[in-house]
C-alpha cells in the first residue's frame, strides 16, 4: 500500500475512479443505445412492436441528450452522497414517515431496476467481487453497505431515474431492455476493472484473499451437508471454490492458527447454494437454486456468446447477423430436397395439410432415430451446397440445435418427429434472416419454445390433452412447410394460431379444465364485482352520516352478497334488486329515529330485514358463526339509531341513495382497473368445491420480481406443484383478467386456482417450479455453444 495515503483516502479515490470511468463511458453508451434502437426499427416485426420501436426512436432523438445529462448528474450526486457519509446507506427512506400502500409505478420501477442490476452483475460479478474485497479491506468493514454506490443496484436506479426524468417512457425502456442491459453491463464491468486496476497499482491486495468470505461450520452431528460432508457457508455473492482449503488467521475460526494466504483463482462456479442443514423445508426451498437462475438475461447471454464465438471463426458472421440476405440457389435446392426426404419419412394419415385451419392426421411412419439418421446423412450435402462460410456455419449451428431438441426425452417421440420436420424451414429462415441467432423473440424460436413447453411430460398427461396438442402441432408444422417463401411471417401467423388454440382448447374442449375455467371465471367475476360494488358504495356513502357498524357491514359483507347474486342470477334479476333494496333499508333503519312513527316502522320492518341479511350471507357460504357475529354488529348500530345517537339522513338524500343503488351497475368503475389483491379480497377459499381447489395458504412473502414472473406464466406450460402433501405436475390452463387469477390442471384432472400474490409466493418458496428450466431453443443454443467451444473447426468443415 502506498505510504502517502491513508486507507480511507485510497478507498475514496477508488470510488472516484469508478464514478469517473462511468462518466467517461456515458456518451458512447447513449450513442450506441440510440443506434441500436434505430437498428431494431429496421427489423421485421408485428405492427404493435413496430409502433413501440418507432416511438422509442423518436423519443431518443428528442431526449437522448437530456438522458445523458441526467445520467451524469445522477452519478455525481451518487458520489457526493456516498463520499459525504462513507459506509452509510444512500437514499434510505425516513423511518419516521407514515406507512402507505406502494403505487404500481413504484413497483414497476423496482422491477425494471432489479432486472438491470441482475443483468449487470451477471457479467461483472468477478470484477465486483475483487473490488469489494479491496474496499472492505481498506475500510476495515465486514461487508459493503446494501446501498453502497459501488453496488450495481445504485447504478441501475440512476439509469432508470434518469431515463424517466428525461421524458422517456417505461414502455420505451422495456422495448430497449435487452440493449440497455448489454450496454450498462459492459460499462459497469469496465468501471469495476478500472477501479481494481487503480487499487492494484497502489499495491492494495494485488492477490485477492477469499478468507473473509468463507466460514466453516462446526463439525457436529446434524451438521453435514449433501453427501454427509460439512457444507461451508458463504457470505456475499462469492461462492465456495471447489478443491480449496479454508484458511483463517488466528481468532477467525481456524483451529490450526495458520495464516497462509489463499489466492483467489478463476476456477469454481460463479454462483452456488450450499445445503443448509437444520432449517425448515421452506427455507431450504428458498435457498436452493432459484428457478429464475436461467431467466431472460442469462438466455440473452448464451445467445450473445454464441454470436461472439462464431464471429471469431467466421469473418462477417456477427456483422451481418441483423441484415437479411438471400439464400444461394444451390443451398435452397438442397434444403428443398432434404425437406421432401424428411416428409416422406414422417407422413400423416390422410395426407398433407396445405393451409391454416386444416387438421391433418395422426399417423407417423418414422421413429425419431430414423429421422435423425436421415438428417445426418443429408447434413454433408447441405454444407457442400453452401457457397459461403456464413451459410456453412448456419447449417452447422441449426443442425446441432435440432439434434438437442430431437433428443429431449421429456418430449414424446411422436411429437419429436414433427419437430424434425421443422428443421429445414427453420434453416431456410436462419440463412436468410440471421436475426434468428441474435433475437430471442424471433417468431421461429418462440413457436418452437411454446410448442415444446406445452408437450413437456405429455407421456404422463391425460390422453385428451396429448392427442389434441399432437394434432395441433402436426397442423402447425404442415402449414409452415406449405409456405416456404414467406420468411418468419408464417411462423408468426401459426404462433398466433397456436396461442388461440390453447386458449380455446382449455376453455371449451378439455373437460376437466372446461369445468375449472367456468368456475374460475365465476370466482373472478364475483370478486371483481365485489370490489366494484365496494368502491361505489364508498363513494356513495362518503358524505352520508351512516353509523360505522353499518358502513363496515356494507363494505365487507353486503358488497360480496350483491356480487354473488349478480353472478348467480344476473345483474338485473329480481334477487339482485332485492339485495340492493335490503342495503337501502339497512341504511335507513340505522339512521336516527326521533319520532314514535319512525320507530314503529323500524320495528315492523326489522324481522324481514334481518331475514334478508341472513339469506344474503348464506348465499355467500358464510359460516353460521360469522353470520351471528356480523348480525350482532348490525343490531348494535340499530340500537344506536333508536336512542337517537345516530345522525339523521334527510329524506331527499335517502331517495337519492335508493336511486343510485338501483342503477349501481351503470356507475361501476371499469373492470380492467380492478386488481384482485389481498388488500381487498383476503380469502378465496369460500369458492372451493369438489371441482375446484383454491390455494389459500403456503409460500413466502413474494418480492416484486416474483410477482412480475407470476404475471408472465404462459398457458399450456408445465410446472411441478408441491401442495397439501402432494407433489405433482400441473399445466397452466387459464389466466384471468390482468392475470389476477391463474388456473392449473393436474394430470388427474383436478383444477387448482391461485390468486396472483399466492402464485408469486409459491414461486418464491420453490413450491411451484417450471418443469422446463429454460426454453427449448435456449437449451439447444447452450448445447451448440458447448460443442463449438470444444471444436470450433466444425463451423468451417464442409
Amino acid at each position: 500500500m502506498a505510504s502517502s495515503a491513508t486507507p480511507a483516502q485510497l478507498a475514496r479515490r477508488a470510488r472516484r475512479t469508478y464514478i469517473e470511468q462511468l462518466l467517461k463511458g456515458l456518451s458512447p453508451l447513449v450513442m450506441r443505445v440510440s443506434t441500436g434502437a434505430r437498428t431494431m426499427l429496421d427489423k421485421p416485426a408485428e405492427r404493435m412492436v413496430m409502433m413501440r420501436r418507432r416511438d422509442l426512436v423518436d423519443d431518443l432523438a428528442k431526449h437522448a441528450s437530456a438522458w445523458h445529462k441526467r445520467l451524469g448528474l445522477g452519478l455525481k450526486a451518487l458520489y457526493e452522497k456516498g463520499n459525504a457519509q462513507p459506509g452509510r446507506a444512500i437514499d434510505l427512506p425516513d423511518p419516521s414517515a407514515s406507512l402507505s400502500l406502494v403505487d404500481n409505478d413504484t413497483i414497476e420501477r423496482e422491477i425494471l431496476t432489479s432486472r438491470l442490476a441482475l443483468a449487470m452483475m451477471d457479467r461483472a460479478s468477478w470484477e465486483f467481487s475483487d473490488l469489494r474485497s479491496r474496499i472492505v479491506y481498506l475500510e476495515q468493514r465486514g461487508e459493503l453497505d446494501t446501498h453502497d454506490l459501488l453496488r450495481a443496484h445504485a447504478l441501475a436506479r440512476v439509469a432508470l431515474d434518469a431515463w424517466r426524468n428525461a421524458g422517456l417512457s417505461a414502455d420505451g425502456w422495456r422495448e430497449a431492455q435487452h440493449l440497455l442491459h448489454q450496454e450498462f453491463a459492459a460499462l459497469l464491468e469496465e468501471a469495476y476493472h478500472e477501479a481494481n486496476r487503480w487499487l492494484a497499482g497502489h499495491k492494495v491486495l494485488q492477490e485477492i484473499d477469499l478468507r473473509p468470505f468463507i466460514r466453516r461450520q462446526d463439525n457436529h452431528a446434524g451438521g453435514a451437508g449433501v453427501g454427509g460432508t460439512t457444507a461451508p457457508h458463504v457470505t456475499g455473492p462469492t461462492s465456495v471454490l471447489p478443491g480449496t482449503t479454508s484458511v483463517f488467521p488466528p481468532g477467525q475460526g481456524d483451529d490450526t492458527g495458520s495464516t497462509a494466504p489463499l489466492t483467489a483463482g478463476r476456477q469454481g462456479p460463479r454462483s452456488g447454494h450450499a445445503a443448509w442443514p437444520g432449517v425448515g423445508d421452506e427455507t431450504r426451498l428458498m435457498t436452493r437454486a432459484a428457478p429464475l437462475a436461467r431467466g431472460p438475461e442469462q438466455a440473452e447471454a448464451v445467445v450473445g456468446r454464441l454470436n461472439q464465438l462464431v464471429g471469431r471463426h467466421v469473418p462477417g458472421f456477427a456483422k451481418t447477423s441483423h441484415a437479411p440476405r438471400p439464400v444461394s440457389p444451390a443451398l435452397a435446392a438442397a434444403i428443398s430436397n432434404t425437406q421432401r426426404s424428411i416428409q416422406r419419412r414422417v407422413v400423416p394419415a390422410g395426407g398433407e395439410v396445405r393451409g391454416a385451419g386444416s387438421t391433418g392426421g395422426l399417423g407417423s411412419s418414422a421413429s425419431v432415430q430414423t429421422v435423425l439418421d436421415d438428417l445426418r446423412r443429408e447434413h454433408q450435402a447441405l454444407k457442400a451446397a453452401a457457397n459461403s462460410p456464413s451459410e456453412r456455419a448456419t447449417i452447422e449451428i441449426v443442425a446441432m440445435m435440432f439434434q438437442s431438441i430431437l433428443t429431449e426425452d421429456r418430449i414424446p417421440a411422436s411429437v419429436r418427429v414433427w419437430f424434425a420436420r421443422l428443421q429445414m424451414p427453420v434453416l431456410r429462415v436462419a440463412v436468410s434472416e440471421p436475426d434468428f441467432f441474435a433475437n430471442l423473440d424471433h417468431p421461429a424460436r418462440r413457436l418452437i419454445d411454446r410448442m415444446g413447453a406445452c408437450v413437456m411430460g405429455l407421456d404422463s398427461a391425460a390422453g385428451a390433452v396429448g392427442s389434441a396438442l399432437e394434432k395441433e402441432i402436426k397442423r402447425v408444422v404442415q402449414v409452415v412447410e406449405a409456405y416456404p417463401d414467406t420468411g418468419n411471417r408464417v411462423f408468426q401467423t401459426v404462433l398466433v394460431e397456436f396461442e388461440r388454440f390453447l386458449e380455446h382448447f382449455f376453455r371449451n374442449e378439455h373437460e376437466p379444465s372446461k369445468r375449472g375455467v367456468s368456475l374460475a371465471q365465476q370466482v373472478e367475476q364475483r370478486e371483481t364485482l365485489a370490489i366494484q360494488y365496494t368502491i361505489e358504495l364508498r363513494r356513495m356513502l362518503n358524505e352520508v352520516p351512516v353509523q360505522e357498524g353499518v358502513r363496515q357491514f356494507l363494505f365487507q359483507v353486503w358488497a360480496d352478497v350483491m356480487a354473488t347474486a349478480a353472478v348467480r342470477y344476473g345483474k338485473q334479476s329480481e334477487e339482485t334488486k332485492d339485495m340492493k333494496r335490503a342495503a337501502a333499508d339497512l341504511i335507513w333503519s340505522a339512521s336516527a329515529k326521533v319520532t314514535r312513527e319512525e320507530r314503529a316502522e323500524v320495528i315492523r320492518r326489522l324481522p324481514l330485514l334481518l331475514k334478508r341479511l341472513k339469506d344474503g350471507m348464506v348465499l355467500t357460504n358464510m359460516s353460521p358463526e360469522r353470520q351471528d357475529e356480523r348480525l350482532t354488529a348490525v343490531n348494535t348500530a340499530l340500537a344506536a339509531a333508536f336512542t337517537a345517537k345516530a345522525a339523521v339522513i334527510p329524506n331527499e338524500r335517502m331517495r337519492d341513495l335508493k336511486e343510485r343503488l338501483e342503477s349501481l351497475e351503470e356507475l361501476l368503475p371499469a373492470a380492467e382497473d380492478i386488481q384482485i389483491d389481498e388488500s381487498l379480497v383476503l380469502d378465496l377459499s369460500g369458492h372451493e368445491s369438489s371441482e375446484l381447489e383454491v390455494v389459500s395458504e403456503g409460500g413466502t412473502a413474494p418480492t416484486a420480481p416474483m410477482v412480475a414472473w407470476a404475471r408472465e406464466l404462459l398457458v399450456g406450460s408445465w410446472y411441478q406443484l408441491e401442495y397439501r402433501n402432494r407433489t405433482e405436475n400441473v399445466q397452466l390452463a387459464w389466466t384471468g383478467l390482468r392475470r389476477q387469477l391463474s388456473l392449473f390442471v393436474t394430470t388427474s384432472g383436478r383444477c387448482v386456482l391461485f390468486q396472483q400474490q399466492r402464485l408469486a409466493a409459491f414461486l418464491q418458496a420453490g413450491l411451484l417450479l417450471p418443469v422446463q428450466e429454460e426454453s427449448l431453443t435456449v437449451k439447444a443454443t447452450r448445447t451448440a455453444l458447448a460443442k463449438l467451444d470444444a471444436d470450433p473447426s466444425r463451423l468451417m468443415a464442409s
